[in-house]
Parts: C-alpha cells; sequence; structure tokens
C-alpha cells in the first residue's frame, strides 16, 4: 500500500533546525511535499526581500532528507499553495501551530485532506527555533553616518542661497546608536526594508539613489530627507558630495585612502547624550541668508582640506566654524541640554558638534586622541 501524502508550506527563509525538525515530525505521517513561498510572496508578506532566493531555498529544501519533494508555490498571499496542492493532491496537511488557521482548515475541509497541527518541538538536546527569533539576534550590517562639514546644504531652501560641499563618512555598526540622534537611523531603517541586513555588492552611489527615491516616494508630500543621509550610509570611506538648489548632488568625491581614513578614525569620536525629543522642532526659527550659506560652505571646503592634509589644527577650527555656521542658520539645534553636554565634554575635545539635525542625539568631538577617553565614547570605525 503506497505511503500517505504530506504536505507543508513555508517560506523557510533563513533555514534553520526548528525547519528540520518540523520536517522530520511531519514526514512521520507519509512522503512530505514542500511548498515554498516565492520571493514575491515573501515581498508581499513581510515588505520585504528574502534572505536567500526562491531557487536557493528549494535547494537547500529538497536537500534534507525528510522531503521527498518540494516546489515553488505559484500563488500569492497567505495561500499562495493552491495550485500546487492540487498537483501533489496531498493525504494530509501539516502545519505549525503558529501557523495554522481557520482559513488553511477550511481549504482543507473543501478538498477532503486532513488538517493537523504540531507543536513546536525541537530535538533532543537542541534549542528551539524561529526565524522570528533568530532575526532578532542576527546582527544587522547596514552602516550610519556622521555628517562632518555642510550639513544642511544638501536642503534645496539652504543652497539656493549658495552651492557648496556636504561631508559625510560611513561608519561601522560597531554599536546601536539611539534613534533620532542624529545618525541617520530613519534612514538607516528605510534601507533595511530594501536589505535587511547588509548592503548588497553593487555600485555605491547607485544604491544611495535607490534608498535616497525610496525614502522619498513622489506621493510622500512632506519635508524631503536630504541626500547626504543615503550617500553617508551607502558610499564607503569619506565622501564629499555638492549641491546647488537641487536635493540631489551635482558631483561626488570619495576620499579611501587608508592613511586618512585611519587619521580621522584616532581624532574622532561619539558621545551619546539624549534622543531628539518627539514633535521638536529644529527648523522652528530658522534664519538662513546668502551670508550664512557662504560661511556653511567655506568651511567645508576648509575642512575637507584639512584633513587631506591630515592637519588637526586646521581640521577643528573649520569643524567648529561649519557648526557654528549651522546653528546660526538653525539655532532651534541647541537647547539648554545640549549645551550642559558641550559645558562637559568641551575640555577634552579641540571641536565639537551635533551629529545631524540636532536638537539632542549624539555629540561629534574632535580630539588629539581616541586613547584615554571616558568609558561613554564611542570610537568609531569607517567603513572601507
Amino acid at each position: 500500500m503506497a505511503n500517505k501524502r504530506v504536505f507543508v508550506s513555508g517560506c523557510y527563509d533563513m533555514l534553520h533546525s526548528g525547519h528540520v525538525a518540523f520536517f522530520k515530525e511531519a514526514s512521520q505521517y507519509g512522503d512530505l511535499y514542500v511548498g515554498i513561498g516565492s520571493d514575491a510572496t515573501v515581498m508581499e508578506l513581510k515588505n520585504r526581500k528574502p534572505v536567500y532566493s526562491e531557487r536557493e531555498r528549494l535547494y537547500m529544501v529538497k536537500a534534507i532528507r525528510y522531503v521527498t519533494d518540494a516546489y515553488i508555490n505559484t500563488g500569492s498571499g497567505k495561500i499562495d499553495f493552491e495550485e500546487i496542492v492540487d498537483m501533489v493532491k496531498p493525504d494530509i496537511f501539516v502545519v505549525n501551530s503558529d501557523g495554522g488557521s481557520d482559513v488553511k482548515r477550511e481549504f482543507c475541509r473543501q478538498r477532503g485532506i486532513e488538517y493537523i497541527e504540531l507543536q513546536r518541538k525541537p530535538d533532543e538536546g537542541l534549542d528551539a527555533r524561529s526565524t522570528t527569533s533568530l532575526r532578532s539576534t542576527v546582527k544587522c550590517a547596514i552602516p550610519y553616518r556622521i555628517d562632518l562639514a555642510g550639513t544642511w546644504i544638501d536642503q534645496p531652501y539652504v543652497s539656493q542661497y549658495a552651492p557648496g560641499w556636504a561631508l559625510t563618512v560611513s561608519v561601522e555598526p560597531t554599536v546601536e546608536f539611539m534613534e533620532r540622534g542624529g545618525m541617520s537611523t530613519s534612514t538607516r531603517n528605510a534601507a533595511r526594508k530594501i536589505w535587511p541586513y547588509e548592503l548588497p555588492n553593487y555600485h555605491e552611489e547607485m544604491l544611495a539613489r535607490l534608498l535616497f527615491c525610496f525614502e522619498n516616494p513622489p506621493e510622500k508630500g512632506e519635508h524631503v530627507s536630504g541626500a547626504q543621509d543615503a550617500i553617508g550610509i551607502c558610499m564607503s570611506g569619506l565622501t564629499r558630495h555638492y549641491y546647488d538648489n537641487g536635493y540631489w548632488p551635482v558631483k561626488i568625491e570619495s576620499c579611501h585612502d587608508e592613511a586618512t581614513l585611519s587619521w580621522l578614525e584616532e581624532h574622532l569620536c561619539v558621545i551619546p547624550m539624549f534622543p531628539r525629543p518627539k514633535g521638536y522642532s529644529v527648523v522652528e526659527g530658522r534664519r538662513i541668508d546668502e551670508e550664512k550659506v557662504k560661511a556653511l560652505a567655506a568651511a567645508a571646503d576648509r575642512c575637507w582640506e584639512a584633513i587631506m592634509d591630515h592637519d588637526l589644527d586646521r581640521f577643528a577650527a573649520a569643524f567648529r566654524d561649519s557648526f557654528e555656521a549651522q546653528t546660526a542658520m538653525f539655532p532651534a539645534m541647541m537647547n539648554e541640554r545640549v549645551e550642559e553636554y558641550i559645558k562637559k565634554y568641551a575640555p577634552m575635545a579641540r571641536a565639537w558638534k551635533l551629529a545631524g539635525a540636532g536638537g539632542g542625539g549624539h555629540l561629534v568631538l574632535v580630539v588629539d586622541s581616541t586613547e584615554n577617553l571616558p568609558s561613554e565614547a564611542i570610537k568609531i570605525r569607517i567603513r572601507r
């Protein structure tokens, strides 16, 4: 007498021991056939790309000894397996208890298929695994960014008065920087919707363009996030980008010289303060004019030149001038709590500025050396 046919379905992205244990238990009811959610279904249901493509997932699932055969489901949504079920004609449909539903139960009833729910049960000696729990422990390698000079020049309402460069460095995620802290966490979170764990190995400026467009769709109808965030995240090393009354820079230059990047790492650190309060407007009361914008652009020029020359005195002076130009245009970047932090950490630094829009977040310091810093100071590692 032929074995019964058993069917299970899922995405099986980030394949783990919990999946194998499930296949093992389900195969005890008969020959096991697996329906695998397509890449399009993963995107539809989870609003992200899968870690592994459907072809890779099919290959891995087929290689498991408890599986008789496997297929890519041809439908969409949570019942994307209908055509595959009609092809396999299983006797039994097996689900994990957290994957069961009345819709699936009714689907099986209409086709005369026995419906079985299993409790998650790891094999002896193994921890219980789920994709959700694994995702919470996998470290995201998407970078952060630090804006060194020219902050705000990437907004046309600033660069309309005078063109200029913004300077950014792409920072490895050696720590989890706070949200609303000026390290471009909102743009980084947008990047994670496209690339959940790491940037793809692709043309960096094109990645930055894709991220900028994703974060600022035409129908957004609100403040446009500055391009320096996407560029600072996606473009490795030290980068400067030139804005002239537009949202995207007219030219971009990058520095990947190891001696220069190491020099910057030796003279920069970040101090966590507090998240910018929700509802706090840093653009309220802004005072923008040609003189202030030209001062911002000139400071960014001097900052780049000093870095290229590895001249700490000139770098610190330009860093200070850039921050003073920013706060002259946007005085709301500063508040009493920020001033308290600056007063506390100024004695150990040659210069300082607020990361990003300010109003809280992180304080970036230019120091003689990153040796013997206080424990709360974060050394940066620039992404090569």
